[in-house]
């Protein structure tokens, strides 16, 4: 039976299903209102604090006020106090120099270097085609004076890497100590040079690939690396991921690519809990050889993510120490009106599997630290002589079936032999059986100085 609802019921319910609305319409409102005007207020008072500073100060203060280096202070201190220990600010003058040396219109000598126990500049790579091997300067010496200026007086590599740096063209007065201890200066030019960030070669049965960060180049160059160690009978793979301090996210996940099998390499989330997946590998390529991790406590960001997805997707064991902990996203540089840039970080960075190394870093399955002797001759190393290598190496062939007992128990004495200066934690019945307990520890020392490229 049909029921007609009448003209007067058909008003009454659109009126109140409008009523219905603006109440809650209006109620949404007020507390978008009273949220905004709390928001305003607290920025009102934030700028009242600043301009109360300000007009203290420029009435009583002896000295005169730099106002750019006021202003550029202030953007700093705010990123400061917003608790993001990755937020950065870039003066203007600084972000130009970032972008061009992204550009390339600023160049180095071509040259990475490491400071050692002398206080001077170690060069423990030099590129092929740069101004620096132009000049004669290899691995192994020691750049003294930039300029006029003592290395010493520099606080670090990456302030001494600055004082290499100049656009393309322009020249540069470098003075060095060679491998007989004679002193030489030369005027370098800043030119063009190809830079790699991956270096491998075969140990044994081994391939061992260092990849010194993750840049545009990488993932080609890993992929070239594969193919080559593989090729030449590889039966296990040892990436050193020591000093590595990440690079870029994105190229990091492409190398992933080269080498898990099909999943979700990683997520972005949120402040609210909220996860989007940023990256993963598909079936087209994986690489099944048992593989090892070398990692240190400065090995970070996407270096940590490559490490843990080879451990969660390909069954890689880690061997070192442990990791930095960073794992959270930063933006790209956001240019402000004035020509500066900021640098926030904009979500924690999870594996795959739903873990996440920030703070914590990645805990290794085989524990080998320097000890304080080898820490000092760290830059002195080769693969073939590294004692945090060879026990990565060791490792690996222990996976692919191709060494002893006798052969593990041998890298175990090596271990417990360099490490002799501090506590060796192996019992007699684990260096028997060749293989450290997961969790030992050798000697507990401080990790050596980042290697950082130019």
């Amino acid at each position: 039976m049909n029921r007609k609802i009448s003209l007067g019921m058909a008003v009454t319910i659109v009126i109140l299903a409008m009523t219905v609305t603006f109440s809650i319409t209006m109620l949404i409102a007020m507390r978008l209102f009273d949220s905004t005007v709390n928001s305003v207020k607290e920025k009102e008072s934030m700028y009242n604090k600043i301009a109360e500073v300000d007009r203290y100060v420029r009435s009583n203060d002896y000295y005169t006020i730099d106002e750019a280096t006021l202003y550029d202070r202030l953007t700093a201190g705010y990123l400061l106090g917003t608790g993001d220990k990755y937020a950065r600010y870039y003066t203007a003058n600084a972000y130009t120099e970032l972008m061009n040396i992204q550009s390339g219109k600023i160049l180095g000598i071509g040259v990475e270097l490491g400071i050692d126990q002398t206080g001077y500049a170690k060069v423990t790579r030099v590129y092929d085609g740069s101004p620096a091997q132009e000049a004669g300067i290899a691995v192994g010496d020691y750049i003294t004076t930039v300029g006029d200026t003592d290395v010493k007086s520099l606080s670090g590599a990456d302030a001494v890497y600055r004082a290499l740096q100049g656009e393309a063209g322009t020249t540069v007065t470098v003075t060095w100590l060679n491998s007989a201890a004679a002193s030489k200066t030369a005027e370098l030019t800043h030119s063009g040079y190809t830079s790699t960030t991956v270096d491998y070669q075969l140990l044994d049965n081994v391939g061992y690939i260092r990849i010194r960060q993750f840049d545009g180049t990488t993932p080609s160059e890993l992929d070239f690396a594969l193919r080559t160690l593989t090729a030449n009978g590889a039966a296990s793979l040892v990436f050193d991921l020591r000093d590595n301090g990440g690079g870029i996210l994105e190229d990091a996940i492409n190398c992933i690519d080269l080498i898990a099998p099909e999943g979700t390499v990683a997520y972005a989330e949120d402040k609210n809990g909220n996860r989007t997946v940023i990256g993963s590998s598909d079936a087209e390529s994986s690489v099944s050889l048992p593989m090892v991790c070398l990692v240190n406590g400065n090995t970070a960001s996407a270096a940590e993510l490559f490490a843990a997805t080879l451990r969660t997707m390909n069954g890689a064991r880690l061997v070192g120490t442990t990791t930095m902990g960073k794992g959270t996203i930063q933006s790209s540089p956001q240019r402000l009106s004035d020509g500066s840039a900021v640098v926030i970080t904009v979500a924690k960075l999870v594996c795959g599997d739903g873990s996440c190394f920030d703070s914590t870093g990645l805990t290794v399955d085989v524990e080998r630290a320097l000890s304080t002797e080898e820490a000092t001759n760290f830059y002195d190393y080769t693969p073939q002589t590294d004692p945090q290598v060879q026990r990565a190496v060791s490792a690996a062939q222990q996976l692919s079936g191709t060494t002893t007992l006798a052969g593990a128990s041998s890298a175990a004495a090596a271990d417990s032999t360099a490490a002799s200066a501090a506590a060796d934690d192996t019992t007699p019945a684990e260096a028997a059986e060749g293989e450290p307990a997961e969790g030992e520890t050798a000697a507990s020392e401080p990790e050596t100085a980042a290697n950082a490229a130019e």
